[in-house]
């Protein structure tokens, strides 16, 4: 087969999924054309995949297992190729973001990437290059996956009102995400307060953070510079977290008075608002 890539299936997730792709779709007699019908993509697509120039997504590989009878191989290995995707320096935090009981962050700048919209991540994630943005992407989604599971962490998070108000992506795209995060906050274990700017100096004054507890581990404390990512179970730097975190709590808006806050950004900022001759500028 033209352009077929030898596979070393231990050397990652990516390639031990792609291995298995080849070697199943093979006996089941499949050519890569046949299968991309079967799956509603491209015979070309299915051969980027096998090949590992094409990270799976999430569908991709459900609708592999469902025409191969995988009992839910590739949906299983997926979530291991997308984690492997993120930044090495982010991957440990990852793992412990996802075995968390109750998570907290304040965040500066960015929506939570646990409340990004697709659209909102790709911006965000694009803004350097847009080498393996889909594959960046398709892991900030994979992420998200566990708000989304039968016993989901508990998420409080504290944006700063400056969040709301810096446009990443442009307007209809803003519009969506704080759309977005009003939906989350619907769900009992999601909770989002804004810090409005008339709160002035507050104790997250030194940039974004994040904590971690656990049922049965030690509690992090996370916190992030321009090159990578510090996670520590020192009790003082926690305990100073928590500390920090009560403050930026009391400090910020009720959950109701946040979610008015937003849906007014969304609205006076980002809605549709004619121009002077009729048009919509949004």
């Amino acid at each position: 087969m033209a352009g077929t890539r030898d596979l070393d299936p231990s050397a990652s997730p990516l390639d031990y999924y792609c291995f298995e792709l080849r070697r199943l779709r093979e006996d089941a007699g499949l050519s890569q054309a046949q299968l991309g019908a079967i799956v509603f993509c491209t015979g070309s697509l299915v051969g980027m995949v096998e090949n590992g120039r094409r990270v799976p997504t999430r569908d991709f590989s459900e609708r592999v297992d469902a025409a191969l009878g995988t009992g839910g191989l590739f949906s299983r290995l997926v979530g291991l190729v997308l984690r492997n995707q993120l930044p090495t320096w982010f991957q440990p935090y990852a793992e412990m973001e996802a075995r968390a009981a109750y998570l907290s962050t304040f965040q500066a700048q960015l929506v939570y990437g646990l409340l990004q919209t697709e659209e909102y991540a790709r911006a965000v994630l694009g803004v350097w290059t847009e080498e393996e943005l889909d594959a960046k992407v398709a892991a900030r989604m994979e992420r998200q996956r566990i708000l989304d599971r039968e016993n989901p962490p508990l998420l409080w998070v504290v944006l700063s009102e400056a969040v709301l108000h810096q446009e990443i992506g442009g307007r209809e795209i803003m519009r969506n995400q704080l759309a977005h995060l009003l939906t989350q906050q619907r769900r009992e274990w999601v909770q989002v307060q804004i810090l409005p700017y008339e709160a002035g100096a507050h104790a997250g004054q030194m940039g974004s953070f994040n904590l971690l507890r656990f049922e049965d581990d030690p509690d992090l404390v996370y916190t992030e510079d321009f090159v990578q990512g510090h996670m520590t179970a020192n009790p003082p730097a926690f305990r100073e977290g928590s500390l920090r975190y009560d403050h930026l709590q009391a400090a910020a808006l009720s959950l109701d008075e946040s979610a008015a806050r937003i849906a007014r950004v969304m609205e006076e900022r980002y809605g549709d608002h004619p121009e002077p001759d009729g048009r919509a500028v949004a």
